[in-house]
């Protein structure tokens, strides 16, 4: 059994794979299994999550919902369960137990919208209705009383696209949101969610054998952080006793794309990855002036199956990763829009394999399709650095001088992005990342130890490559 990071996570897990596991018969497709799902969830009978154990089955529900692929009419990947969203306190400036009740009335001399008012005690309160929220007030006082409280999703969101609605609901601006995921990582009460598609792989696997096609699973680097490298053997036996007729790392595809960008940037001299899809989303949404500058490189996964497909692979191929974004990439016209067939993340994989009952620890190993160190390394944060400093030196590029720009976060991409918009940037190539650490980062980990960028490290070390043009050329024989 795998350990999860938090208790929302792990409830998360469980209706996935109680979902899943009716999938495979088509329980799940009436409305008896939806209320097995209940039954089987919440089995107390006194609330232990929410205020009565109606709501807690009423949320519940909605996560099965979500589960089962959301509403597809929005566009974006990520909903809010507006009923699961009722328990924070409300956003703002606000006055606390430090007000000394002074007389300078620093705070009310600062606020121009006259929102400060004093009660009998003389301390100081503020007005909802009048205050803007400037933090004049709080930047003034001698006490330091005056704060700003934000919800944990609005502070997770590093590129503002989540506000509050009149109802207390958290509202999420799909026309900003990058997809990213961190505020479904970070609402303590699970409010947000991802949509699923393992319903999608369900019916995949269920029916190739029906309808003649091949199944691939291609997996993202990241997933040594999250079983161990050590372990990945039985991962790959795992996934293919679901029925997957074929697995492959996506690593192989990032030493495709650090081959090709390496050659891309001694070209134009400037450029950004093009990796991960929220980093490409957030230039095209914030700094439209720099799209011109985004490497014209698929993702890593995207661009193995673009090669797979050219040597003749014919068949699904399902994504598997650490990222909500890339779920966006299956689901709306992304760039990798025409290679998925379906997108899961390290969650969903563990809630598949469980749902068939499936004992990794008594299977025995298979192998990978060999990728580089580099490669296998794009997981965590630099990694991509490192593969393209490595290319252009194989490329012949050595006296190209490459000054790196590596972004750890959105907050790290926002500050980078907006000094090349304005010409000063005091680098040449921005790898941008979205989640904090690179892809082990991601929201769609079932764990976030500090073990993670280790363990790719170990997994990448294992690799018989010594160089990125030989990954790429054993790439040309893969279908």
């Amino acid at each position: 059994m795998v350990k999860f990071d938090t208790q929302i996570q792990e409830l998360k897990y469980k209706v996935l794979r109680e979902v899943a596991r009716r999938g495979w018969t088509d329980e799940i497709y009436t409305p008896q299994g939806l209320i097995d799902i209940q039954k089987t969830i919440v089995t107390a009978k006194t609330p232990t999550m929410r205020c009565c154990i109606y709501k807690e089955r009423a949320v519940l529900l909605e996560r099965c919902r979500l589960a089962m692929g959301g509403n597809r009419e929005i566009d974006n990947v990520i909903e809010v369960i507006d009923i699961g969203c009722d328990e924070c306190p409300v956003s703002g400036y606000q006055v606390g137990n430090s007000c000394r009740g002074c007389i300078a009335h620093r705070c009310a001399e600062a606020c121009k919208h006259d929102a400060i008012k004093f009660n009998a005690n003389h301390a100081a309160e503020i007005e909802k209705s009048k205050c803007v929220e400037c933090g004049r007030c709080a930047s003034v006082c001698p006490y330091n009383a005056i704060s700003d409280h934000k919800r944990p999703c609005e502070q997770a969101c590093k590129i503002k696209a989540i506000d509050i609605r009149e109802d207390m609901t958290a509202r999420i601006d799909n026309d900003a949101c990058v997809a990213c995921g961190t505020c479904v990582f970070q609402c303590p009460f699970g409010a947000l969610m991802d949509k699923s598609y393992i319903l999608d792989a369900v019916e995949l696997l269920k029916h190739k054998e029906r309808e003649g096609y091949k199944t691939y699973a291609v997996i993202a680097p990241s997933i040594a952080g999250q079983y161990g490298h050590d372990r990945l053997g039985k991962v790959v036996t795992a996934i293919k006793r679901l029925g997957f007729d074929e697995v492959v790392e996506a690593a192989l595809g990032a030493d495709i794309v650090a081959y090709h960008e390496a050659e891309e940037l001694a070209e134009k001299g400037f450029l950004t990855s093009s990796c991960c899809p929220a980093f490409v989303d957030l230039i095209k949404k914030k700094f439209p002036s720099l799209v011109e500058n985004i490497s014209t490189s698929l993702s890593p996964a995207a661009a193995l199956v673009d090669t797979m497909k050219k040597n003749g692979a014919q068949g699904k191929f399902v994504f598997i990763g650490p990222c909500t974004a890339k779920k966006m990439e299956y689901g709306t016209d992304g760039p990798a829009t025409g290679h998925f067939d379906c997108v899961l993340g390290f969650d969903e994989l563990q809630a598949l394999i469980d749902s068939k009952d499936i004992d990794m620890d008594s299977l025995e190993e298979d192998t990978l399709n060999d990728a580089t160190f580099y490669g296998r390394n794009f997981a965590n944060g630099g990694g991509l650095t490192g593969a393209v400093t490595q290319a252009l030196k194989e490329r012949g590029h050595k006296d190209f001088e490459l000054k790196p720009i590596v972004c750890d976060g959105l907050d790290a991409c926002n500050i980078a992005l907006l000094k090349a918009s304005k010409g000063v940037l005091d680098g040449n190539f921005i790898e941008g990342m979205a989640c904090t650490n690179g892809c082990i980062g991601g929201a769609s980990c079932f764990n976030h130890g500090n073990r993670d960028r280790e363990e790719v490290l170990k997994y990448g070390r294992e690799s018989k490559l010594e160089t990125i043009a030989e990954a790429v050329e054993r790439s040309k024989n893969l279908k």
